[in-house]
Parts: structure tokens; C-alpha cells; sequence
């Protein structure tokens, strides 16, 4: 404004000096003058401006600020809230920092009571499975021990799976496509069990036989599940199978009561094959079938007439008879198994003893029998000659099948007879012998099928009920029998 007024003035007084007709040198001069001012009056006038421009923005910083400001007390006082929880948590958290040491000695209670109330529950359910086994075997129940082998390098390397769990001594479950299956058998034994282990759940049906029952053991499973080798081994015998520890119990167990008793051992070896009996103790490089008859004498135990019978002083005689045996039995290699057995094959050692005070006879027999393992043709691979021999074990394990059916659901009739297998077996399966049965399984995922089929065929058998009994004679007899052998055979009879 001064500007502007003083501006004004000297406009006046130039005019005025104008109109007194002012010199040309001193309207330069202040046209000059003139000109400073109006620069000085746009500068100011920009200056004015920023200087608006600066408070405007003032203002706004400002604006911005309290609303800032405001925000931030927002946060302070939910801090401060925060703050004020946190505190009060820090609180509590020390008071239980305090009972800490409390609270782990009550965890570590509660944990080790909680483990014993597991480890009692599997303990009696464990006992309760076992003493329920013990009441069906004094019932006559058959007895069935399931068996699984260990993945064979060829499964592994087909990058083959494990499909069986064992989470007791007597429940097995396999993982199959169509969902868990489970069974309960009297033992199970895992690829981590010996032979010996195996075998020594057996030693009391040894013991039965010398005592004059009529014993059974059999294995039963698919193509190479283990079944020979439970039954009797390894090629080279490091690992022997029940039936050679057999032989040595036997005589283990005459030499303990050889004091009380007299004994004889006597043993027939027979193979079934293609349907046709087989002695496979006959030097000859095979037994005549049609000299074969299998027969039942009156107590009901099974033996094989015209077989040849060789007698034992020791259990290296037995061994060497068994050996011989085995030479015979035929054998051919297929896709599921190196040495696949293709017959049936039955020792039977009879065992007679004679009580050295009363004259009492008594007359059992232990049979030990491996079957050969039920197969699929698409997995065998197997040539015209082992597909007949494939129908035929078939066909006799489907008879076998068809009795322990008839047993299991107790039908007034059961077929024995339409198989030589079923004829041999019929003392074992429901008649007066204490039987084992083994069900040998493969874990391989590629089996899995075939192991749920074994297990359910073994689960009927479990269901069969034997009615086992002494064969024992009296002295007076054992002597009526011997006079009657000798009139029958034209001899003079002594008083």
C-alpha cells in the first residue's frame, strides 16, 4: 500500500511537473523511476503470493498434523489397553511360572497313570485272547498259528510294499484293496520269529504224540508263502523246520522216559501227485498207486495200507528216512517260487510205547503234512505239464476247502472222500487228533488278495472241533491181539 500511495504521488507531481513543461532529461528520469517501481511492485506482488501459497500449505500440514495427532491418541489409548492386558497376563503367566514345577509333576503322574492304564488294557486284552485260545483248545478246537515271511528280494526289488501289521501276539491285519482285514489266530509269528521260535510253541504236540494221541501239523498257503520252509527248512538244513526238530524231540523225549518205557518209531513218507498216492520210500523210484489204500483203523487214525514202513533206533535214522523221502517228492521252479513243492506230502511217524510195569500199549502218531500252495496260473507262469499239476492241487485244496466248510457250519455229512487229500486228512480235520495248523502268508501288497483268501480259509478251520483222544491198550489186550494174529495166521497158540 505505502508503495502504492507513494507511487501515486510522484504520478502527481510528475504530472505536475509535466504540465510546467519539465525538460526531457527529467521525464527519462522518471519515466525511469516509474518503470523501478512497477518492477518492484510485481515482485512484491509475487512475494504477497508465496507467501499465501506458504500459509495455504501451512495450513494444511497443519489440518493434516491434527488428524494425525488424533489417530496416534487412538493408538496410544488401544496401547495402552494392550499394555494394561499384557500387564495383567504377565501377572497370571507368574503366578503359574510359579506353580510350573507343580503342574509338570502333575502332568508326569497323569502320563505315567495314563500309560499304565494302556499298558493294563493291552496286557488283559492280550490274556483275555490267550486264556479264551486255551478254553477252545481244551474244547478240541484246532489250533492255527498264522506265519509271515519276510519280502523276498525279488518283491523289493520290484519295489514291492508290506502290507501286514501284527499289533499282538494274535491279531494280524492286511492292508487289501478292498479295505483293513482282520483275524485273530492262536500265534502269530512275524519275519522276526527263528525257526526255533516256531517250533517251540509245537514241542507239547510232540509230547502228546509219544503219549499216544494222534497229532497233526500241517502248513497251508499261496505259492511260495513259507510253507516248506516252516515245514522243514532250508535246502542245506541250517535253518530246519519243524519236522526235523521234530525227530529230535522225539527221541529227546523217548530217552527221558526210557526208564518207564519201551518205544518203537516207525515212519511212512507219502506223496500226492496229480491225484495218484505216491510212497515215496519205495526204492524202486516210486510206490505203486494202485497198491496204495488209505485206510482208518477202529479208534479212527488213519494209516496208509501196503505203504512201506521204516523203523528209527535214533533221529539220524529218522532224518536219513525223511531225506530219502524228500529226494523223490517232485518239485519244479515257477515265477512265484525257486523250489515250488507240486505235491502233497505226509510223513507219518508212529510211535508205539509199552508201559514197563503195567504191560499197557500205547500207539500214537505224529503227522506232519505240507501242502502244496495254491496258485494262480497268470502269477505262476506255469508250462502245460505244472498247469496240470496246478488243477490238481487245486482240486484237492478245493476238497480240502469243501470238508472245513462242512465242519465248520457242522454238517451231518461232510465229504471226505472225494479227495485222497481229505481221506488222508479226515483224523486230523474233525476226527481224534490234536491238530496245528499253519497259515503261511506272503506281505507283499502284490499278494494281498491271496493272503485274505489264506486267512479266511484258516479262520474256518479255527472253527473245527476234534475229538482227541488216547490210543491205549491193556496189557491182557495186547496179548488177545497177538493170539488172534497168530490163529489168523495158523500158528500154535502157547498157554
Amino acid at each position: 500500500e505505502e508503495v502504492g500511495d507513494d507511487l501515486s504521488d510522484k504520478e502527481d507531481d510528475a504530472q505536475e511537473e509535466v504540465g510546467d513543461d519539465l525538460s526531457d532529461k527529467e521525464k527519462k528520469k522518471l519515466e525511469k523511476q516509474l518503470k523501478d517501481l512497477e518492477k518492484k511492485l510485481a515482485m512484491k506482488t509475487k512475494i504477497a503470493e508465496r507467501d499465501q501459497k506458504v500459509a495455504t500449505d501451512a495450513k494444511q500440514e497443519l489440518q493434516a498434523a491434527t488428524k494425525e495427532v488424533t489417530e496416534l491418541k487412538k493408538k496410544i489409548t488401544l496401547l495402552e489397553k494392550e499394555y494394561q492386558s499384557l500387564h495383567e497376563a504377565a501377572g497370571a503367566g507368574a503366578i503359574a511360572l510359579q506353580k510350573l514345577p507343580e503342574l509338570k509333576e502333575e502332568i508326569k503322574s497323569l502320563s505315567s497313570q495314563n500309560q499304565t492304564l494302556v499298558d493294563n488294557y493291552n496286557t488283559e486284552r492280550v490274556l483275555r485272547k490267550k486264556y479264551y485260545n486255551m478254553v477252545e483248545d481244551m474244547k478240541g478246537r484246532i489250533r492255527v498259528y498264522c506265519r509271515v515271511r519276510p519280502l523276498s528280494k525279488t518283491e523289493k526289488s520290484n519295489n514291492n510294499t508290506n502290507v501286514i501289521q501284527s499289533p499282538d501276539d494274535y491279531t494280524i491285519k492286511v492292508a487289501a484293496k478292498k479295505g483293513e482285514k482282520e483275524f485273530q489266530f492262536d500265534q502269530i509269528f512275524t519275519p522276526d520269529h527263528s525257526q526255533a521260535d516256531v517250533f517251540e510253541d509245537t514241542n507239547n504236540l510232540v509230547q502228546s504224540a509219544i503219549d499216544g494221541y494222534n497229532v497233526c501239523i500241517f502248513a497251508y498257503g499261496q505259492t511260495g508263502s513259507g510253507k516248506t520252509y516252516t515245514m522243514i527248512g532250508d535246502s542245506d538244513q541250517t535253518q530246519p523246520g519243524i519236522a526235523p526238530r521234530a525227530f529230535e524231540r522225539i527221541f529227546s523225549l523217548i530217552k527221558e522216559n526210557s526208564q518207564k518205557f519201551s518205544f518203537s518209531v516207525s515212519c511212512y513218507m507219502m506223496e500226492l501227485y496229480n491225484d495218484k498216492l505216491i510212497d515215496l520210500l519205495v526204492t524202486s523210484g516210486g510206490g505203486d498207486s494202485a497198491k496204495l489204500d488209505i485206510k482208518k483203523d477202529k479208534r479212527g487214525m488213519v494209516f496208509i495200507q501196503g505203504a512201506v514202513v521204516n523203523q528209527a533206533e535214533n533221529p539220524a535214522e529218522l532224518q536219513t528216512i525223511f531225506t530219502k523221502g524228500s529226494a523223490n517228492r517232485h518239485i519244479a521252479s515257477t515265477k512265484m517260487n525257486a523250489e515250488s513243492s507240486r505235491s502233497h506230502l505226509v510223513i507219518g511217524v508212529v510211535i508205539e510205547s509199552t508201559n514197563l510195569t503195567s504191560g499197557a500199549i500205547t500207539r500214537g502218531k505224529l503227522s506232519l503234512v505240507d501242502l502244496a500252495g495254491s496258485e494262480r496260473v497268470g502269477k505262476t507262469g506255469a508250462t502245460a505239464d505244472q498247469l496240470k499239476e496246478a488243477n490238481s492241487i487245486n482240486k484237492s485244496l478245493s476238497a480240502l476247502g469243501d470238508v472245513i466248510s462242512a465242519l465248520s457250519s457242522e454238517q451231518s455229512f461232510i465229504p471226505y472222500r472225494n479227495n485222497k487229500l481229505t481221506m488222508m486228512m479226515q483224523d486230523s480235520l474233525g476226527g481224534n487228533a490234536k491238530t496245528l495248523m499253519f497259515v503261511n502268508i506272503s506281505p507283499a501288497n502284490y499278494n494281498s488278495e491271496e493272503s485274505v483268501t489264506s486267512l479266511t480259509y484258516a479262520a474256518r478251520v479255527k472253527l473245527i472241533t476234534n475229538d482227541a483222544s488216547k490210543n491205549a491198550e491193556t496189557k491182557e489186550v495186547a496179548r488177545l491181539k497177538q493170539v488172534i494174529a497168530k490163529l489168523k495166521a495158523g500158528e500154535d497158540i502157547d498157554d
